[in-house]
């Protein structure tokens, strides 16, 4: 899959396209029944399967807001992308001036000038140009004056569920992650570089790595325990994660920091992605450190049992 940066970066004129559009945060089964469409439609007709998606969030611009957060960094987007055999993939930075495009505009600048457009596969609820004003029927209308096609997945088509990122974003606020998993249709990730810590748990004879994630705008999990899957320099260890403010020794600002199960060695710069599989229980303040160590012991025990009965 090749990547492009802006539309302009994109030659139009090495083949027609299928296409579809949409900021595909956290790229879940419903956008999966999507490119799946798109594939199909691809192999058929031997034209070039693109998708279009915006970067930053269309509503970070539109409504003024730096607090809403992704399921998906712009890098994980891409790593989940690439697993479909799509040709290509165009990330169009989001602008006010952009915004601005009408829906006609849209359609004939970009769509059909710039990406030689031929079918449009879209979801039930698309609307796209200023406002949101375009919808399918006029995309419809559109494409019998431009000469392209335009296909709805509908609700139904997608398990009879209607899948939404926001209902994802609701289940990992409430720390539900077998249902934020069931509807992304892998497990949640998180992707950061492991930096020092306080080496706290290592006097307990608990090790953990410290998860620095850069990208702000990244949902994090509710606080709590969790049971999660590290991918790391090519390797896969499973372990425990406490996302929170380690209220027992006094912390001060929230932490993602995992304890890999039978794994000793030096992580600090390397970079790790982390699965989320399952919350085991909320943070708690103890009483003295030798309480924590103990509940981290019987965390470890229940996330072993539950991986022998999952693996």
């Amino acid at each position: 899959m090749r990547v492009h940066q802006s539309i302009e970066n994109y030659d139009h004129k090495k083949a027609s396209s299928v296409l579809t559009i949409g900021t595909f945060d956290g790229v879940h089964i419903g956008h999966q029944k999507i490119i799946e469409r798109l594939n199909q439609i691809k192999n058929n007709t031997l034209e070039k399967s693109m998708i279009l998606t915006f970067f930053p969030h269309p509503r970070m611009i539109l409504d003024h807001r730096e607090d809403i957060k992704m399921l998906t960094t712009m890098d994980e987007k891409i790593q989940l992308l690439e697993k479909f055999g799509l040709n290509e993939l165009i990330i169009e930075p989001f602008t006010p001036q952009f915004s601005r495009l009408s829906a006609l505009e849209f359609v004939r600048k970009i769509l059909v000038r710039k990406l030689n457009l031929k079918k449009l596969v879209i979801g039930y609820d698309h609307q796209f140009g200023k406002n949101r004003e375009g919808n399918f029927e006029q995309l419809v209308t559109y494409g019998e004056l431009y000469e392209f096609s335009v296909e709805k997945i509908s609700a139904q088509e997608i398990e009879n569920v209607s899948v939404s990122s926001t209902k994802i974003r609701k289940a990992i606020d409430n720390g539900d992650m077998e249902m934020a998993n069931a509807y992304l249709g892998y497990s949640y990730l998180l992707t950061g570089e492991i930096i020092k810590g306080k080496g706290i748990g290592r006097k307990m004879n608990f090790p953990t790595v410290n998860l620095d994630i850069n990208e702000d705008y990244k949902l994090i999990p509710k606080k709590g325990v969790y049971i999660v899957k590290a991918n790391f320099d090519g390797y896969t260890n499973f372990g425990i994660m406490n996302i929170g403010f380690r209220p027992t020794v006094g912390g001060s600002g929230q932490t993602i920091e995992i304890h890999l199960l039978d794994f000793n060695g030096d992580l600090y710069g390397k970079k790790m992605q982390v699965e989320v599989l399952k919350r085991l229980r909320d943070e708690k303040k103890f009483e003295s450190v030798e309480e924590l160590a103990l509940q981290i012991s019987k965390d470890e025990k229940v996330a072993r049992k539950w991986l022998m009965n999952v693996k």
